[in-house]
């Protein structure tokens, strides 16, 4: 028996539930979980550590986001606490985003491993090509 489980006591409900359990279908942090590891959740937080964007900014750094997912996957972080955004009273409207203090904690989380599959690359593709290729 693995002494660091037997020595652990059980969690309280309440603890349980401030805490979450992702792999329980109706937990909501399957929902935050769904927004940060998306394909644009993942590129946006990476994108928005370098500091500040404009709307505009984020859409020609993210090549292939459309403007509708953009704002959707913008609403969803901003939502979970991950995103502020910040609108200048001018005309025309100057909208900017940046990551609150947990926005850059997950940030830095997702882009490990958005590094990772960089490194990575060459032996994904590698792999692939020889699922693609099929036995010799």
């Amino acid at each position: 028996m693995n002494d660091r489980i037997a020595a652990t006591p059980p969690a309280t409900l309440a603890e349980l539930l401030r805490r979450g359990n992702v792999f329980a279908e109706q937990c909501p942090s399957r929902e935050v979980l769904k927004h940060v590891t998306s394909r644009w959740g993942v590129l946006l937080l990476v994108a928005l550590l370098a500091g500040t964007q404009r709307f505009s900014d984020l859409r020609r750094k993210v090549g292939g986001i459309s403007e509708k997912m953009l704002a959707q996957t913008l609403q969803w972080l901003e939502a979970d606490g991950f995103v502020a955004r910040i609108a200048h009273p001018v005309v025309p409207p100057h909208v900017e985003y940046s990551l609150t203090p947990l926005g850059i904690e997950v940030a830095g989380k997702v882009e490990v491993l958005a590094d990772w599959i960089e490194f990575n690359l060459p032996a994904i593709m590698a792999a692939r090509a020889a699922r693609e290729s099929g036995p010799d």
